[in-house]
């Protein structure tokens, strides 16, 4: 039933949705008519908006092109081959590597999304040269489990509420990881995430004969040159173990005892450590630079897009349109339902500002106050925020760039399944928030 359903939605996306370049553009023009037709803003303090905000994405930017490479370096490491072979094994049928690349994503997105991202689309990679299914729903599967990010370990609003000093700390006080991530209902929205999600992707299983299939073959990256006899300096020091060997262990006793002394998770020590591990499993700095140089063939989109990404959000906190925006849903609420409208505004909003922490800087002065008022549970109201932002991730392109850049595939390719997604999450999430 649900294959029949998935069957016309992705056609649709297939014949409609173009290149995320373009989708990126079409955003840049909504949000600057929005903001002069709803704030009343002129089209040169518009562009003035959008100009001065285009570069303050470039650390972000680096950040994530260096998500897909360390972790597209790390990937293909034969220890870590052989480990993604081994657990692909444990399966012979389509049916079974779209359930299981889900339940790896789902995991590994709910421990960090960046980890999640990486894991999921090597894993698929993997399952593909092993199994023969549908290599645009296995890619959209493991894109899939990156919805539960927010709700998780690595979440951006629970771990900032729950921080000394936070920007909000005089309206919400600090408000524990106990209340947010590890909260009844935050639980029950991940459980219920960790069954639905698999079993949507399973039922949206193609037939044969309307599957997608790839080459395994097309799958391999290229074998590394190796000069077994290096005749020069320089080629024996780019097939040097010992300096690998020494600069791998130097980072990694760093991030032992970064992690010791109780450094978190985040963007950076997830980066580093992909990178660390994989100078030392590659062995040597020539293995490691050809790996590089097929790294980077993905990472294109990430260089081009996000600071046309950053432009919008520019417009948007600036001209104070995402605040009417959720002023204007909000409004609608009551004490019970002040999460749900919350969750809809944040998935309306994360359209145009797809960052976790930026969103919550535009979405919490209006939403917190909001919810002290009505007298609506601060962290319940906090991870609605949360949730939206993750809930549309399903339908914008922004952050699915790194994944598609590691498969070989476009936006369009999976986005119709993600779609479905979008729809029954969606009713999941938003009942759970309001009712549970």
């Amino acid at each position: 039933m649900l294959n029949f359903l998935a069957r016309p939605l992705v056609r649709l996306v297939d014949r409609y949705l173009p290149d995320p370049f373009i989708f990126v553009i079409f955003l840049t023009i909504i949000a600057a008519l929005a903001a002069m037709l709803l704030q009343g803003q002129g089209p040169l303090v518009i562009v003035s908006m959008w100009g001065d905000g285009f570069w303050k994405l470039l650390t972000f930017s680096m950040q994530m092109l260096l998500v897909l490479v360390t972790g597209f370096m790390l990937a293909s490491t034969p220890l870590v081959r052989r480990a993604l072979e081994l657990l692909a094994s444990w399966v012979s049928s389509a049916g079974g590597a779209i359930i299981l690349v889900s339940v790896v994503s789902l995991l590994a997105s709910w421990i960090n999304w960046g980890f999640g991202l990486v894991v999921g689309a090597f894993f698929a990679k993997e399952l593909a040269r092993q199994v023969r299914v549908d290599y645009r729903l296995l890619v959209a599967s493991a894109y899939s489990g990156f919805l539960i990010w927010h709700g998780g370990l690595a979440g951006s609003v629970p771990l900032s509420i729950a921080t000394e000093g936070h920007p909000f700390v005089d309206v919400t006080g600090v408000i524990g990881t106990g209340q947010s991530i590890f909260a009844p209902f935050n639980i029950a929205i991940v459980a219920a995430l960790f069954i639905a999600v698999p079993l949507l992707n399973w039922l949206m299983l193609p037939a044969e004969k309307d599957s997608v299939h790839v080459d395994p073959a097309l799958l391999d990256p290229p074998a590394a040159e190796v000069d077994l006899d290096p005749t020069t300096p320089a080629q024996r020091m780019e097939n040097s173990r010992i300096l690998s060997g020494f600069i791998g262990l130097a980072g990694l006793l760093y991030l032992a005892n970064y992690f010791l002394t109780s450094g978190g998770l985040s963007l950076n020590s997830i980066n580093m450590t992909f990178l660390m591990f994989a100078i030392v499993l590659h062995g040597t700095p020539r293995h490691l630079l050809d790996s590089l140089q097929e790294a980077m063939k993905g990472g294109a989109g990430i260089v081009l897009q996000f600071p046309f990404y950053a432009g919008i959000m520019a417009i948007m906190v600036q001209s104070g349109l995402a605040t009417t925006i959720s002023n204007g849903l909000i409004s609608l609420a009551t004490t019970e339902t002040l999460p749900f409208w919350t969750f809809l505004s944040a998935g309306l909003v994360n359209m145009f500002v797809p960052s976790g922490g930026g969103q919550w800087a535009v979405q919490a002065p209006v939403v917190m106050p909001a919810a002290q008022e009505l007298g609506t549970d601060m962290a319940r109201a906090a991870m609605a925020v949360a949730w939206g932002d993750a809930w549309t991730n399903m339908i914008q392109p922004f952050w699915a760039l790194p994944l598609l850049g590691i498969a070989g595939l476009r936006a369009k390719d999976i986005m119709g399944y993600c779609l479905m997604h979008l729809i029954v999450s969606g009713v999941i999430i938003s009942a759970l928030l309001t009712y549970f």
